[in-house]
């Protein structure tokens, strides 16, 4: 990863250093044996549509840019369904006495997973964390209708052939109410945090905006970099059950957020009626080795209908090392599936996305990082209304363009339910 570019307008000048790192894949040389200086130039100041596209991406999204916007609202900065309780007083490992059978096993399982990634004495000298590493993603299938698109599903790219979005990013963590994220993916670049009272995101499209509800914890610090958050928040979940996951057996705790809580995130227009995370531990390892969540939405649409979103995220956790006594996971991939339904089949489609990650730089009890790091942004605001849903009349966060092959505004939601909107056109929800 660098963590500095050179001054591009000033050859003898001051290399300029990097707010986020980028990949090396950035520096690679080309074909004609000169470094890639002026690709890596194009990438840092890349403008909307200022790059060509795949065909298959612009008959889709409309361009390379519009995609990148669906990657980044979508699989950026995403929430854990529920605020994880912080309290170093407390034990993390409770009795397990006196709870039902369901119960008593997600228990001692938390507790098996506390010890393999080190011990609850390590997790509790934990007072903040920090992490760089970089993210490859791409949007790799669009179906519509009965499962097709013109007879057909369309396939955008894949990672595994060299397709995809390359960027960097860097986390800070204090507690899990008390976050920081900033992303960087082929120019485009999103901030995220919460200071304990609040959670935001801000993007090159939108304005700051305030998630609804109490804050909640970045999902990525879940995906292995934070197992104290992860034994917080499994420790009142169930065990439903097994599952062979790359030749690796492992125990399934289940944990739903509850009815009030997924209140306090709806609104008048857009109901939350589930989300649920489920947490695949190794029987051998005790080590988690996927995350999966789940949440489906409800949307009040024109002459007393509903369009139903469902977002899937399935993460794959590898590569753990022990940094300082305690066990990190340093790479792995996400897939997510957006589905929409609730009208005739026609209107029916499912995207899919994947990400691949790994983590360059780990680091605990960063010195200096004071509350202040975390502030939100001077022009946040708190949406009243909406959660992203995007509506043939209403602003779109991504200019997705109309046509009988292509990704219409009315089929398209910012699936990050926490992601607000604003429009005048309230009605057309």
């Amino acid at each position: 990863m660098r963590k500095v570019r050179p001054n591009f307008d000033l050859p003898d000048g001051l290399d300029t250093v990097l707010e986020v790192p980028i990949p090396e894949e950035m520096f690679v040389s080309n074909k004609n044996g000169h470094r890639s200086w002026q690709h890596m130039k194009s990438w840092t100041n890349m403008k909307p549509n200022s790059e060509r596209s795949p065909a298959s991406m612009t008959a889709l999204f409309g361009g390379r840019s519009t995609e990148i916007q669906l990657l980044l609202g979508v699989i950026g900065a995403p929430l854990i369904p529920l605020p994880i309780k912080y309290d170093h007083d407390n034990s993390i490992s409770k009795n397990i006495k006196d709870h039902p059978i369901e119960s008593s096993m997600a228990k001692y399982i938390v507790k098996q997973y506390i010890a393999a990634v080190g011990g609850e004495k390590a997790l509790n000298s934990i007072d903040s964390i920090y992490a760089m590493g970089k993210v490859k993603m791409a949007a790799s299938e669009f179906s519509a209708g009965d499962g097709s698109l013109n007879n057909k599903i369309v396939k955008v790219r894949n990672l595994r052939n060299g397709g995809g979005e390359v960027g960097g990013f860097v986390l800070w963590q204090k507690r899990p109410d008390l976050w920081c994220l900033e992303l960087v993916v082929s120019g485009w670049k999103i901030s995220a945090g919460s200071d304990g009272k609040v959670a935001w995101r801000q993007t090159p499209w939108h304005h700051s905006h305030a998630s609804r509800g109490p804050p909640r914890p970045l999902r990525r610090f879940l995906q292995g970099l934070d197992p104290r958050s992860t034994a917080n928040l499994f420790s009142n979940s169930v065990c439903v059950g097994e599952k062979t996951i790359n030749d690796e057996d492992c125990l399934n705790l289940k944990l739903e957020a509850e009815s009030s809580t997924l209140r306090t995130r709806s609104s008048s227009n857009v109901e939350i009626i589930r989300h649920t995370v489920w947490g695949y531990f190794s029987q051998r390892t005790g080590l988690l080795v996927q995350l999966e969540d789940s949440h489906l939405l409800r949307i009040k649409a024109p002459r007393n209908g509903s369009i139903f979103w469902e977002t899937t995220m399935e993460s794959w956790i590898q590569d753990y090392k022990t940094i300082d006594g305690i066990n990190i996971a340093h790479a792995g991939k996400t897939l997510v599936s957006l589905f929409r339904f609730g009208e005739n089949s026609e209107s029916h489609s499912r995207t899919r996305m994947e990400e691949a990650w790994t983590i360059e730089e780990v680091d605990f009890n960063i010195k200096g990082l004071a509350i202040d790091c975390f502030l939100p942004p001077g022009d946040l605001k708190k949406e009243e209304e909406g959660y992203g849903i995007v509506s043939s009349n209403i602003r779109l966060p991504f200019k997705l363009r109309n046509g009988s092959t292509r990704v219409s505004g009315s089929k398209i939601v910012a699936i990050d339910v926490d992601e607000c909107e604003e429009s005048s056109d309230d009605e057309e929800l």
